[in-house]
Order: structure tokens, then C-alpha cells, then sequence
């Protein structure tokens, strides 16, 4: 009986161990499906937007901002990887996925994202403003309709145009302090709308053969390498023009000018060097790669600019 007894208490504690890790797994995969590391740079861009914003807001309803607006961000990547989820069970970057790996099935996702979206727009509406919510909700249907559905498998300036949704988030944070939109969040909007490009291009240079194999439009593949390198390169001083253009609409001291030339340079050696050697993978992933700390340390200096 001892025996019977202690393998008993052993099969019951090997069934809870298993149901705390299937647990465990299941909240991971949900996460996973709000895209963690776009959220990240979304909630970072628009924290920056309403730091630099006029005016005060409560450190509480600071919080809920940009909770509202993380969570608006998740849903859409949910959406996202639901609509997604053929595409992803066919290309190798993403076929291990919750949704073509089958540990989420397509109600379940759908449901999840719906519920996150509604309840950001909501939350954001009755304890910031409703303007601030009508961007928020544009922003989600941007990113999900506009990109996802329409733009992304129909051209190969899906990228270009469906940027837009990437670079609303700090234009919503400066809405949800002020109520009203002004030339500065602009110029935020604008300088991650222009940075996408190359940022993204880059990318696909790399990983082009999986876009390829599903036909989708990416213009590595589309209008060749080089065609793809020179609009990096006139997007690199676009977006050059504008993170300097900061100062001499007076919205930045001196210190973030010099910062920005030094940076700005860097980036625009990076996609000239992809430029005259446009065949090099590395040197496509290392514009890739720089062109996040690029993009990083120029909200960084934006944001200490104020707290300074």
C-alpha cells in the first residue's frame, strides 16, 4: 500500500508539473502573438511623444497611455499573425509561430486581438481624450487593413506607405496630453516613417528567398538589389534631413544637433556602402542592424532633451 500510495502521489505531482507547463506555454504563445519586440519600439517611440508633449499628465494616466498604447500595438500584431497565418506556415522565419505551429488555433487569436483592440481604444477614450483614441483605432486599422490586407501582397511599396503605422505612435502620445496635433509630432511621425525603408529593405535583402517563395512584392526581388539600394540611400538622407531639421525648427538644443549629424552620418556611410556593393549580405544586415540604434538613440537624445 506505501508503494501504491507514493507512486500515486508521484503521477498526481508529474500531472500538476505538466499542467503548470502547459499553462506556462500557453501564456507565452499568446504573448508571442503580440509581436514583444515591435511592442517595445512602439511603446519607447510614443513614451518619447508624450514626454516631449506640452503640458503635464498625471504619472497614473502616463501609465495608462501608454498602456493603451502597447496593448493597441499587440493586437495589431496579433491580427497581424492571424490573417497571417498561411504565409507564416510556409515561410522558415516564421513557421514555428503559434498559429501555423498549431498550439493556437485561428478563433482563439482572432478573439484575443479583437478584445485587446477594443478594450486600448476604449481605455484611452474615456480616461485621456477621444481623439487620442480615433488615431489609436486609425492605427490599428492602418496597420491591419491598409498594410496587411490591401498593400503587402499587392505592391512593393507596401512597405513605404504602410510605414504610416509604425510611425503614429508618438504623434498618439503627444494627442493624449495636449488633445490637438501640432508640427512637432509631425516630425516625429515623419522621421520613423522614412527610416522604415531602408530599415526594412534591408532586411529583405537578407531574408529575401522566403518572401520570394510566396510571391509577395518586396522590391529586393521586384525591381532588383541596386533599384532597392538607391531608394535606401534617398530615404537615408530623407530621414537624415529631418533628425537634424529638428533643430532648426527649435524644437532641440545644440547637443542633440551634434549627436544627430554624428549619427545621421554614420547611417547615411551604411547605405552608401550597400549602395556600391549591393550583392553584400553583410553589408545590407549591417545597415540593418545600425539602422535600429539609429532610430534608438535619436528618441533617446529626444527625450533627454526635455529632461534636461
Amino acid at each position: 500500500m506505501g508503494l501504491v500510495s507514493r507512486n500515486s502521489d508521484f503521477d498526481n505531482s508529474i500531472n500538476q508539473n505538466s499542467q503548470e507547463v502547459l499553462v506556462e506555454s500557453r501564456v507565452s504563445d499568446f504573448f508571442y502573438l503580440l509581436k514583444p519586440r515591435v511592442m517595445s519600439l512602439v511603446v519607447f517611440t510614443a513614451s518619447v511623444g508624450i514626454i516631449r508633449a506640452p503640458g503635464e499628465l498625471h504619472p497614473f494616466l502616463f501609465v495608462i497611455s501608454v498602456l493603451c498604447i502597447a496593448v493597441a500595438a499587440g493586437a495589431s500584431g496579433a491580427l497581424n499573425m492571424w490573417y497571417e497565418r498561411y504565409l507564416d506556415s510556409c515561410m522558415l522565419r516564421t513557421c514555428t509561430r503559434p498559429l501555423p505551429a498549431g498550439r493556437i488555433n485561428s478563433d482563439e487569436a482572432l478573439t484575443f486581438a479583437l478584445l485587446l483592440g477594443g478594450g486600448s481604444v476604449l481605455l484611452m477614450g474615456l480616461s485621456l481624450n477621444w481623439m487620442s483614441a480615433f488615431f489609436l483605432l486609425f492605427t490599428i486599422f492602418f496597420y491591419v487593413v491598409i498594410y496587411t490586407i490591401w498593400l503587402k501582397p499587392r505592391t512593393d511599396q507596401n512597405i513605404v506607405i504602410g510605414g504610416g503605422a509604425g510611425a503614429l505612435p508618438p504623434l498618439v502620445g503627444w494627442v493624449s496630453v495636449t488633445g490637438s496635433v501640432d508640427i512637432e509630432p509631425f516630425f516625429l511621425f515623419l522621421l520613423i516613417f522614412l527610416w522604415t525603408p531602408p530599415h526594412f529593405w534591408s532586411l529583405a535583402m537578407v531574408c529575401g528567398e522566403d518572401y520570394k517563395k510566396m510571391k509577395l512584392p518586396m522590391m529586393p526581388h521586384t525591381k532588383g538589389r541596386f533599384h532597392t539600394s538607391v531608394q535606401s540611400f534617398v530615404y537615408s538622407i530623407l530621414v537624415f534631413i529631418v533628425s537634424i531639421g529638428f533643430y532648426f525648427f527649435d524644437f532641440v538644443g545644440l547637443t542633440y544637433l551634434c549627436i544627430s549629424l554624428l549619427l545621421g552620418l554614420v547611417f547615411l556611410w551604411k547605405s552608401f556602402s550597400l549602395l556600391s556593393d549591393y550583392s553584400n549580405n553583410e553589408k545590407a544586415w549591417s545597415l540593418f542592424s545600425f539602422s535600429i540604434i539609429y532610430l534608438f538613440s535619436l528618441f533617446v537624445i529626444l527625450g533627454l532633451d526635455v529632461l534636461l
